[in-house]
């Protein structure tokens, strides 16, 4: 009886077992190998399997996502002989599990030893500055490569990048200087550009102000010529306007020919104005008008007065009254010469008389000094004041 319940019990352990074994449920993004009696059989998708126990056997499942493996440092020698540490960063996805169970035995140290090799071929054939500067190239380089050679391991390499470059620290602190250099050269361009740059507009505007000053001059003496132009033909107007008033005021009135005569002689001493006057200019129309002036005053009535005859010690002397007389009759043959002969009368006049060439602008005149002739004072007469 005990032995029947031993028995009854390992009998129900080996079907539970059994039953466990022969069940087999494969997650989601997972792919399970089934071999039989050793050999490959079959690839489980995601779901419910069921096997047979003892006789299949199931497999490690493989992750069939796209995986990122970061590998270390890889130290690799430039084409100038220079060594620098490489980090790079490996994305493939496992396309085909019974490829990656049955063709390599580990494929992520595959790929981690490929890519290294590949690194090394791809940057051996650059220099350190293509090296630093070429990344792209040097990562599609690398997953052409890869994705190639990892292809019939039933890999797909999606994306490879390079993460670090180290060169060595010398090399670092020249490049640093050679940075700072080329920034220190390219501020300085920057500056002499920019200078440059606000010197030529400072001149294009100077340039403009000037010109659009000189426009303004131009146009401010345009408008100040017109200006004067407009106000003289007014003025000449006005005059003209004027002279044609006093014409006619002047005919409508009808004057003598004595009053002409005295306005005449009225305007003469207004010649001699002025205190640095040295030189007198005698028209020629002067005897005419004392003619005229003469025979206007003969024409009057005689006074009452008995004539004035001046004392014996107030007699003019002889040559002082010739040289006034002289004078006068040279002023009077001055008005009836032409221009033509004023030299001719210069001759005649006596030293000291001005005489002005209406003719021909010339004044004719003496060397010697002007001598005037003045006549003594009467005495008053009783009844009439003084008579100067």
């Amino acid at each position: 009886m005990p032995t029947l319940s031993i028995l009854g019990l390992a009998l129900i352990i080996f079907v539970v077992v059994t039953l466990a074994r022969a069940v087999r449920i494969i997650p989601q993004a997972r792919a399970g190998i089934v071999e039989r009696l050793g050999r490959y059989h079959s690839t489980l998708n995601p779901g419910l399997h069921l096997v047979i126990p003892f006789i299949d056997r199931l497999l490690p499942t493989i992750d069939l996502r796209e995986q990122v493996v970061s590998f270390p440092s890889q130290s690799v020698i430039t084409e100038d002989n220079l060594v620098v540490g490489i980090d790079t960063v490996v994305y493939f996805q496992v396309t085909d599990p019974k490829a990656a169970t049955y063709e390599i035995t580990n494929y992520i140290r595959a790929v981690d030893e490929l890519t290294s090799a590949t690194l090394r071929n791809v940057v051996g054939s650059l220099n350190l500055e293509q090296t630093l500067t070429s990344r792209d190239q040097i990562n599609a380089q690398l997953r052409g490569v890869l994705d190639a050679t990892t292809g019939r391991w039933g890999l797909r390499i999606s994306r490879v990048d390079i993460k670090e470059i180290q060169p060595p620290i010398s090399i670092q602190d020249s490049m640093e200087k050679q940075m700072r250099a080329e920034r220190d050269r390219r501020a300085a361009i920057l500056h002499a550009e920019g200078q440059k740059q606000s010197d030529i507009l400072t001149a294009e505007g100077e340039s403009r102000a000037a010109i659009l000053r000189a426009e303004a001059a131009k146009q401010a003496q345009i408008l100040a010529a017109e200006g004067e132009a407009r106000a003289q033909v007014l003025r000449a107007d006005a005059e003209a306007v004027a002279v044609k008033t006093v014409f006619e005021a002047i005919h409508r009135s009808n004057p003598s020919q004595q009053l002409l005569t005295y306005q005449y002689l009225q305007t003469l001493p207004k010649l001699a104005e002025g205190d640095a006057n040295k030189l007198w200019f005698i028209p020629t129309e002067l005897g005419d008008a004392l003619r005229g002036l003469g025979n206007a005053f003969g024409d009057l009535p005689s006074s009452p007065l008995p004539a004035f005859a001046p004392p014996a010690a107030a007699a003019v002397p002889e040559d002082a009254a010739e040289s006034a007389v002289s004078g006068v009759e040279a002023a009077s043959a001055s008005a009836s010469v032409s221009a033509g002969d004023s030299a001719k009368v210069a001759e005649s006049v006596e030293p000291g008389v001005v005489v002005d060439d209406q003719v021909t602008g010339e004044v004719i005149s003496a060397s010697t000094e002007f001598k005037s002739v003045s006549a003594p004072t009467p005495p008053p007469v009783p009844g009439y004041g003084v008579q100067g």
